[in-house]
């Protein structure tokens, strides 16, 4: 790939109308998203202008900054904003917050099974802690339920996760244990073996 080409991801172009029909419905009363870990960017372009009454925060690590630039730079919307690199452990999230407004929803794709265990404890709790009352906390991607995994195909994911030095997949009930200030409202099954969980403080 080019440094010209923006980065693409397949099962972004798949995925984005199914989670786009479920953030309609958890995110209609929400101002301010904040997207943790952008990834190539694909999702928040298309998101923003179909969400045009709230404001779309991007971000990820630096090394997918110019990506998600390119994906803006071609897909603007003016409630869409550039990326910036978020610290879980530091209490920034709110100064990145235009006028000095506060993060009423958060959405994360597919970041649970990369990441590490301790990671996703501290996005969790830094979630529990930070967003306020009736906010909105949108989080896709493949977990397990109860202990077991929902698909043979995920289970064998979630070895090579692990072989790699990834995370592997998260249990849902572990969440729940990492923020008690959450409830988990509804668990939508998406295509592919996926799952959306909604969560309201």
């Amino acid at each position: 790939m080019t440094t010209n080409e923006k980065p693409f991801s397949q099962p972004c172009e798949n995925n984005k109308g199914f989670i786009l029909a479920e953030l309609k419905k958890a995110f209609a009363a929400c101002n301010h998203v904040l997207e943790v870990g952008s990834g190539t960017g694909q999702h928040a372009v298309h998101f923003a202008p179909n969400l045009p009454y709230l404001h779309w925060h991007t971000s990820d690590v630096e090394d997918y900054h110019c990506g998600i630039n390119q994906w803006i730079d071609e897909f603007p919307s003016e409630n869409l904003s550039r990326p910036f690199t978020l610290k879980l452990a530091r209490d920034e999230w709110a100064s990145h917050c235009k006028n000095g407004n506060q993060f009423d929803a958060i959405y994360t794709a597919n970041t649970a099974h990369i990441m590490l265990a301790h990671e996703v404890e501290l996005l969790m709790r830094s979630i529990d802690q930070t967003l306020p009352k009736k906010g909105v906390f949108c989080q896709y991607g493949p977990f397990m339920v109860d202990g077991k995994f929902t698909s043979a195909s995920n289970a064998e994911f979630h070895e090579k996760l692990i072989n790699s030095g990834r995370g592997g997949y998260r249990d849902i009930d572990e969440l729940r244990a990492w923020a008690p200030n959450l409830s988990l409202n509804r668990v939508v099954e998406m295509p592919a073996n996926n799952l959306m969980l909604i969560w309201e403080r």
